[in-house]
């Protein structure tokens, strides 16, 4: 994980505006399909939002626990959908550049 600035939270918050929830969590939790989903998504996009069906009250503790689990950095919490980041380990595989 990256200490991301307000400036870079910002600018990934206006990235992330139009972008549709990849990731649903639902009556199941976040299980381990969860966060699988969630690596997946982040090696592909990067930026992504998860959204909150259930569990909406617990929303701040799980995304805590799914940033943890994916080393992703959390961008904001936005009502019930989370915007997750995770920076591509390659640099050329970076589409983000923040």
């Amino acid at each position: 994980m990256i200490e991301l600035t307000s400036k870079q939270r910002r600018n990934l918050e206006k990235i992330a505006h139009n972008i549709d929830p990849v990731v649903i969590v639902g009556a199941a939790g976040v299980t381990d399909g969860v966060i699988n989903m969630v690596q997946e998504s982040l090696a592909v996009h990067e930026l992504i939002k998860v959204k909150f069906n259930e569990y909406k009250d617990e929303r701040f503790e799980l995304t805590s626990k799914i940033c943890n689990d994916t080393g992703a950095d959390l961008v904001r919490i936005i009502g019930n959908k989370a915007i997750l980041y995770k920076q591509a380990e390659e640099p050329e595989n970076r589409k983000i550049k923040i």
